[in-house]
């Protein structure tokens, strides 16, 4: 394989998902100018306001602005007056959530690879681990945010550790964290052939020996995607996490703040949701670059 092949490949995962995007962004004002200005309602009862199922979204300014319209709002004024534009909030807000999903990545990445790791060691602690660690990412993320904020704002109060409230949403953006790595830990551990394994035995190499010079070699091109995705996921639960429990300063919290006033002000609302896309985008490719370093162990690298 060329240098050239790879270098080629990468551009044209690009151009793809520019294409995706442009696709996406087509779509959008396609349908608002074909489709129903107030939607397409099946069932309704005249006089009675909002019954019946809406099958097709309406498409006036108000419920479904133009997309030029969504980036001019960026550059204008935040609330009127002399207030910066919008865009600067919407960064200051992302840097927040952005610092604390990689805090509750590095958490969820520490606890995944444990579990990974005793999960490989101890065929029994698979058994008993592995389907608790499935059945954990069922739980609603919004009914289990408030319960771990109720914790630290005891621990706190208590005064024996300090808890910030952005250390509550940090705890539950590595929940979402965890689960990938710990399952790309599991599974890139086991990947080395049999012959491999009998290999290093032949040489007498110990556990500890196989794992760094063996085992973990191999378990790259399946850890890279677990950890993009693992990063995807703190910064879903980060913004969840500052809806449920409340968090000023991040963009979860923006969110909320600019869709009550959406009926008012359409576009606004729009800009802390393309933050949060741009979160995860950075968070993805930051992460990415952990893999230029190991590109020499990254041959058959499994999908994210």
């Amino acid at each position: 394989m060329t240098l050239r092949e790879p270098q080629g490949r990468r551009a044209r995962a690009v151009g793809w998902g520019a294409l995706g995007v442009l696709l996406i962004l087509v779509a959008w004002e396609v349908y608002k100018f074909l489709g129903p200005a107030e939607g397409f309602v099946v069932g309704a009862i005249s006089g009675q306001t909002g019954s019946g199922v809406m099958l097709l979204p309406r498409t006036n300014d108000r419920a479904m602005p133009h997309i030029w319209d969504m980036v001019a709002r960026l550059f204008q004024s935040t609330s009127g007056g002399d207030t910066p534009p919008l865009i600067v909030p919407v960064v200051t807000a992302a840097l927040t959530t952005l610092g604390i999903a990689a805090v509750g990545w590095l958490i969820g990445v520490t606890v995944g690879a444990l579990l990974g790791l005793v999960m490989q060691r101890w065929r029994l602690a698979e058994w008993g681990l592995l389907p608790w660690i499935v059945v954990s990412q069922t739980v609603p993320l919004i009914a289990f945010a408030p319960l771990i904020a109720s914790i630290g704002s005891q621990v706190d109060r208590a005064g024996t550790i300090p808890w910030p409230q952005w250390l509550s949403v940090a705890i539950i953006a590595s929940y979402l964290a965890f689960f990938p790595v710990a399952v790309g830990v599991l599974r890139g551990l086991e990947a080395p052939d049999r012959i491999h394994l009998d290999l290093m035995r032949t040489y007498a190499a110990g556990y500890w020996a196989t794992l760094f010079r063996l085992r973990l070699p191999a378990a790259v091109p399946h850890l890279l995607p677990a950890l993009r995705l693992a990063a995807a996921n703190a910064v879903v639960g980060a913004v969840v996490a500052e809806v449920s429990i409340g968090m000023r300063g991040g963009i979860g919290r923006m969110l909320i703040q600019l869709a009550g006033q959406g009926s008012s002000d359409p576009a606004a609302p729009w800009g802390p949701t393309f933050g949060s896309i741009a979160l995860g985008l950075v968070a993805a490719g930051s992460v990415a670059l952990i893999g230029v370093g190991l590109k020499n162990y990254r041959r058959g690298e499994a999908a994210a």
